[in-house]
């Protein structure tokens, strides 16, 4: 796909499951496991979606997934899947090296969003892209360093605070263009401070719809996880966006559904519907 100068390329990293409930919060068993069938620990399948933005110079990753940093029994817990994808082989098939990785976009800092930043070579903690500079918002970096424990467990320092002792962690502040056609959309709901890139050139826009949206799933407004800080502004958030989404016809990427990459939308009387699927 291409938006104004820029190729953009879905990259897979890998599958990895959640306990389902906590994927939708509020909504009931017999409604959300109609459409994602959970395991015998009900966990269902989803995926770590990346997306790889080319042009004016610049090769940028949005995301690194989880990475491989794994012990047995968070591997366990997690499903974590790499027979398929792993992250440097499909970029690879892409045509892009890891030292040619201009700039990585942090949506935040979650384990399965930034984890693949970085990796162990010969028992060492090194970049996974040695020569990018890593962007993340301020407000969630801050966050990170001192977070709650309710949300603990999805920040693990290996995944980012080489980049921060080296020099390659940038951060941001609200919703700025960071490069040209590239901009961020800031949500607080799920975390402090996720930052959603969106694409444009003024007549195709793409949004990479991180937790806001994580699948195809939760484009209803009450679908919201339960891993949440803040679910009624998560709320809030959707009512504002998706709907601007449906009617400028935005195209929105899905980080974790493991079927669909994106899609656009469509307003009906019960509410917002897929209108298209989309592959690229």
């Amino acid at each position: 796909m291409n938006i104004g100068n820029y190729r953009l390329d879905s990259i897979e990293t890998g599958r990895f499951a959640l306990d389902g409930g906590a994927m939708f919060g509020v909504v009931p068993w017999v409604f959300w496991s109609k459409t994602n069938i959970p395991d015998e620990r009900q966990r269902i399948t989803l995926a770590a979606r990346c997306l790889l933005i080319r042009g004016d110079g610049r090769t940028i990753l949005v995301d690194t997934g989880n990475g491989l940093k794994w012990n047995d029994k968070l591997k366990d817990i997690y499903r974590l899947d790499n027979s398929r994808f792993v992250l440097e082989d499909s970029l690879a098939k892409a045509g892009v090296k890891p030292e040619e990785v201009t700039d990585v976009i942090l949506t935040h800092l979650h384990f399965d969003h930034c984890g693949g930043s970085t990796k162990i070579v010969e028992g060492k903690l090194v970049p996974t892209f040695p020569n990018a500079m890593h962007y993340v918002q301020k407000a969630h970096w801050e966050l990170s360093q001192n977070p709650s424990d309710r949300d603990r467990a999805s920040f693990m320092k290996d995944d980012y605070m080489i980049l921060h002792e080296r020099g390659m962690l940038k951060f941001t502040d609200g919703d700025q263009e960071i490069l040209p056609g590239i901009s961020f959309v800031v949500c607080n709901g799920h975390t402090m401070a996720q930052q959603l890139p969106k694409i444009s050139d003024g007549t195709t826009t793409l949004l990479f719809c991180c937790d806001l949206v994580p699948t195809t799933s939760h484009i209803p407004f009450p679908y919201i996880m339960g891993y949440d800080l803040r679910p009624l502004v998560t709320l809030e958030e959707k009512k504002r966006i998706l709907p601007q989404a449906e009617k400028e016809g935005w195209i929105l990427f899905l980080e974790h559904d493991a079927e669909t990459t994106a899609v656009t939308l469509q307003k009906t009387e019960k509410g917002l519907i897929i209108k298209e699927k989309l592959v690229f």
